[in-house]
């Protein structure tokens, strides 16, 4: 009975490591992001340019920054998904969404994706700086 008990703690202790340990591998992904842009439409072809993102919060797997484009500048929000590494984030007054990769602790993958009359799909290899 003791021997059963001795287990029940053991297999417990190692489950309750595990669920901490998992969510402090959350990564933080605040600061500011640099790299190339690379995209393609119909309206604008082939395209390169710089590219800057800064995310100025994170809660958990949450987060909220800006984005520099061509056009402009954007809020958006985000999440990071359950396996630490992909990540999503919309704008609000944008029809595309953004999903991303975490490829090492400073530099992810950024990518677009815009359906109908303005379509566009690009991705940015950018680093923290």
């Amino acid at each position: 009975m003791l021997s059963n008990f001795i287990k029940f703690l053991i297999v417990f202790t190692f489950i309750f490591s595990l669920n901490k340990s998992y969510s402090a591998d959350i990564p933080n992904l605040k600061g500011t992001w640099i790299g190339k842009n690379n995209t393609l439409s119909n309206q604008r072809g082939f395209r390169t340019w710089e590219k800057k993102v800064e995310i100025i919060e994170q809660k958990d797997r949450r987060f909220k920054g800006t984005f520099s484009y061509t056009d402009g500048t954007k809020d958006f929000f985000g999440v990071i998904h359950p396996d630490n590494e992909t990540f999503t984030w919309v704008a609000a007054n944008s029809r595309g969404y953004n999903i991303g990769r975490i490829l090492e602790k400073n530099r992810i993958s950024a990518c677009y994706v815009e359906s109908g009359i303005d379509a566009t799909a690009g991705c940015a290899d950018l680093t923290r700086k």
